[in-house]
């Protein structure tokens, strides 16, 4: 189900445009990793796990998608799994956790909305890289953030940042504080890089 609707919603979206990926090398990765990616509409989640295939993303979404019968099947069928955005608790990682120790790969918003400005990143993306001690790969996307967009054919762009790596030699607070600086600067200088390819 899957490949099934990743592979359709290529075919569906390079009708508006083919995107250009930059420096994917970056996820090749041993093992699990959080990927942690600028959020500015409903599009980019699409562009993002295309971009990804044959590797499936996980995503974290909003428990609020999950009420209704069908849509829990089709985002279980998506690999998507619910998180209290205005509650998370502790259980909030452990799904998350197993699904990274298990060699998989988590999509996260750091955002935690939808916009195309800066704003404060929440701390779901370190907090689940570091207690799994799993890195982050940054990721930039600009582009279509909506339908409008996609029909006047805005061209999507994305592009892979270096892994972020817990630090070994301090302790698990500090080595996710150092991990949270590291993820600010490198999405902030991937929007750069991707302004510069217009």
């Amino acid at each position: 189900m899957y490949y099934f609707c990743a592979n359709a919603l290529k075919i569906i979206l390079s009708m508006f445009g083919r995107i250009k990926v930059y420096q994917k090398e970056n996820t090749n990765v041993s093992g699990g990793f959080v990927l942690a990616c600028t959020h500015t509409g409903w599009v980019d989640i699409l562009w993002l796990g295309v971009s990804m295939l044959p590797v499936k993303i996980h995503y974290m979404a909003k428990k609020e998608l999950f009420q209704s019968r069908f849509l829990k099947w089709f985002m279980e069928q998506l690999h998507a799994f619910p998180v209290d955005r205005k509650n998370p608790g502790p259980s909030a990682i452990k799904t998350p956790r197993k699904l990274l120790k298990a060699g998989k790969v988590v999509g996260v918003f750091p955002s935690g909305t939808r916009t195309s400005e800066e704003v404060p990143l929440k701390r779901g993306a370190v907090t689940m890289a570091g207690y799994a001690k799993v890195p982050i790969v940054p990721v930039a996307y600009q582009g279509p953030n909506n339908l409008k967009d996609l029909f006047k054919r805005v061209k999507p762009r994305i592009i892979f940042g270096e892994p972020i790596y817990l630090p070994e030699e301090l302790p698990l607070k500090q080595g996710m504080e150092v991990m949270m600086e590291q993820l600010e600067l490198s999405l902030h200088d991937l929007q750069k890089q991707l302004q510069a390819f217009e």
